[in-house]
């Protein structure tokens, strides 16, 4: 699903990852740990093509990404990558089920369309009762299960998720946390998760450690 090749980037003078090496199979929960300034939120934003490489290569289900004009990426993006944020993200003037109709609408579908798949997905998520509820009338668990919905509307071969439980209480972090390996279950969905949630690690088929720049297990 992703193989990356001396992935390198640099802010100014600080050498931020070091040539990072990495393979990532389809239906995989890969969790990356590490210390603030490891570079894990840099890899993860790369590998999501939110930020590019001074040097290397990343390949998602045999595209090149990087080799795409700009507009073709975004659109890329938007079809085959889902993101869950440590912040929800939500936009606080639209309901649940707006929030999620959203990345569809960008890749073009129709509103019948994708409501009918936002519906199922927040029933999944067992989020029927809040559909027409706006993010300020939801839980922390909640909207971040919104999010979740929101990252798989699209059928992403892949989630990308920066701490999505680190804004949680310790009761809906399990939740989330379980949920996502439900999905991997259910949808043979594929998750890599930067998270400082020992848990979760745990859970993970593989718990990758950062240390500057490079993934050292």
């Amino acid at each position: 699903m992703i193989k990356t090749t001396n992935i390198r980037k640099n802010y100014g003078d600080l050498q931020v990852l070091k040539g990072v090496d990495l393979e990532i199979e389809k239906g995989e929960v890969v969790s990356i740990v590490g210390k603030s300034g490891a570079g894990k939120s840099t890899l993860l934003h790369i590998l999501g093509t939110i930020d590019r490489p001074d040097e290397g290569q990343v390949v998602l289900n045999d595209t090149d990404v990087f080799s795409l004009k700009t507009k073709k990426l975004a659109a890329y993006r938007n079809e085959h990558i889902g993101f869950v944020f440590q912040f929800h993200h939500l936009l606080p003037e639209f309901t649940a089920l707006e929030n999620v109709c959203i990345p569809a609408y960008i890749g073009k579908k129709t509103q019948a369309f994708a409501e009918k798949k936002a519906k199922e997905l927040l029933d999944y998520l067992g989020l029927t009762e809040r559909m027409a509820h706006k993010p300020g009338q939801m839980s922390g668990g909640e909207q971040q299960r919104v999010a979740v919905a929101r990252a798989l509307i699209n059928d992403p071969e892949v989630v990308f998720a920066d701490e999505p439980s680190g804004n949680l209480d310790s009761a809906s972090s399990k939740e989330l946390h379980q949920l996502l390996f439900n999905l991997r279950k259910d949808f043979q969905q594929t998750f890599v998760i930067v998270t400082h949630n020992e848990e979760l690690a745990k859970m993970s088929d593989r718990r990758l450690q950062m240390v500057d720049g490079l993934i050292q297990s």
